[in-house]
């Protein structure tokens, strides 16, 4: 049932919307997609299976490994990790793969034809241009690299190489994502005037530790040497919505970041907030904490005619005919008539909404991520894109703006942490654009 769920799933959906939008126009404006067709996977049936080796055996690792086992156009043939206990996790679920504590040596066995890379920030460019250079494809964790010059030295290698290249922006194969990227561009909500987004979590971000040595092997997001804190392991994620729907690149940044809460010798912010200009005077609102939860996570797109809230998969319009009878059911629901809202959008709540009423942006269940999880959720396009790696690596066929909108989404994240530590007005320097990006 899974695999046919990864399989198909995304490949059908994609199929109707397309009929909703008027055939290829979807596929035209996210050409990413463009290989996720059940047609594209009638082509690889008979084809060998993608030789895939795993660099990092985490969490994360582990996580792209459950996923794994249900992509059946893939075989886990290598394992890496300099970890021993991770080492361990990984080879209990693929125990015929071969082990390395190296990734160096992984890379020069001819039988791997792509590599995922999920170990921490500081390392993504060095095993990025490294497993690049020795001719395998390559999945890597977001955010792209730790430092925008490696960020350039990554992109700049992809263009120079005929290999694969993706980053696990799995918005980009989120079916509600995906929907509403299409209705927003439609013009079904007028022009976008602004965005929100935020992700508050309430957890120290700590990982046990059973010997002092290793505290920044295993807590390497605390420190900025490894790690780009809440802006590379987040905000990317969020502000890759926000270019998504606009198609344009912010010219500036200001924020503040402080270590208001986590004083335990960290050295990434535990709170963050910054303001993003676009060049026609638009902003995006961002912020993120990790010592309140309440607020969840939100990515929310505001137009002219309504706001969609991405990340829960609805929508409000700004005039709507549909008050009056919702007005009764709220008025029913703080009577106690009704136990739950039956609508979607669990995080909705009708004494700060007011008069708005809630749509789905989908007609199915969808699966909304409460921005707890600290591994990965199910349902959020995490599989769906690693399913569609493994394809390229058997077609070779690239995903269309994949990487440039990785490179977008990083870049921004490291301006931010420059306008925070600075405490200035940061703008897009000129030499890091390329030509992809619209300001």
């Amino acid at each position: 049932m899974m695999k046919e769920k990864v399989d198909l799933g995304l490949r059908q959906f994609i199929k109707q919307l397309g009929f909703m939008a008027g055939g290829a126009a979807v596929l035209s404006s996210m050409p990413w997609l463009t290989s996720c067709t059940a047609e594209k996977l009638d082509e690889i049936k008979s084809s060998p299976k993608a030789r895939v080796a795993l660099i990092g055996t985490g969490s994360r690792g582990c996580y792209h490994l459950t996923s794994l086992q249900s992509i059946h156009h893939a075989k886990v043939v290598a394992l890496c990790d300099i970890y021993p206990e991770n080492l361990k996790h990984g080879q209990e679920m693929f125990p015929d793969a071969k082990l390395y504590t190296d990734y160096r040596k992984l890379l020069e066995d001819k039988n791997i034809d792509g590599v995922i890379i999920a170990t921490p920030l500081g390392t993504h460019a060095r095993i990025t241009l490294d497993s690049l250079s020795a001719g395998k494809h390559v999945f890597c964790e977001k955010a792209m690299a730790r430092t925008m010059d490696e960020c350039k030295s990554v992109y700049d290698a992809y263009i120079r190489q005929n290999k694969v290249l993706y980053y696990c922006m799995q918005r980009m194969y989120d079916e509600k994502y995906i929907k509403g990227f299409q209705m927003i561009h439609s013009g079904e909500f007028g022009e976008v005037v602004g965005m929100r987004c935020h992700w508050f979590r309430n957890s120290d971000w700590r990982r046990p530790v059973p010997s002092p040595e290793l505290e920044r092997m295993i807590n390497w997001r605390l420190y900025k040497e490894s790690s780009g804190g809440l802006m590379t392991e987040l905000a990317s994620h969020q502000l890759e919505v926000c270019t998504l729907t606009t198609g344009k690149i912010p010219v500036e940044v200001s924020g503040f970041g402080d270590i208001i809460f986590w004083k335990d010798g960290r050295e990434v912010y535990d709170n963050c907030s910054l303001v993003y200009r676009f060049s026609d005077g638009r902003l995006i609102n961002y912020q993120t904490l990790i010592s309140n939860k309440y607020n969840g996570m939100e990515d929310q797109i505001l137009c002219h005619k309504g706001t969609v809230d991405l990340s829960k998969g609805i929508y409000y319009l700004e005039e709507d005919d549909q008050v009056d009878g919702m007005r009764q059911l709220l008025n029913q629901i703080r009577d106690g008539v009704f136990a739950a809202v039956p609508v979607a959008g669990p995080s909705w709540r009708p004494e700060v909404k007011g008069r708005y009423v809630p749509h789905a942006i989908l007609k199915s269940p969808i699966s909304v991520n409460s921005g707890q999880n600290m591994t990965g959720v199910e349902n959020d396009g995490s599989v769906e894109i690693l399913s569609a790696f493994c394809q390229s690596c058997i077609t070779g066929q690239k995903a269309e703006n994949l990487v440039e909108e990785a490179y977008c989404s990083t870049m921004l994240c490291l301006l931010g942490n420059k306008a925070m530590d600075t405490r200035t007005v940061v703008a897009f320097p000129d030499e890091y654009k390329i030509s992809y990006m619209k300001f």
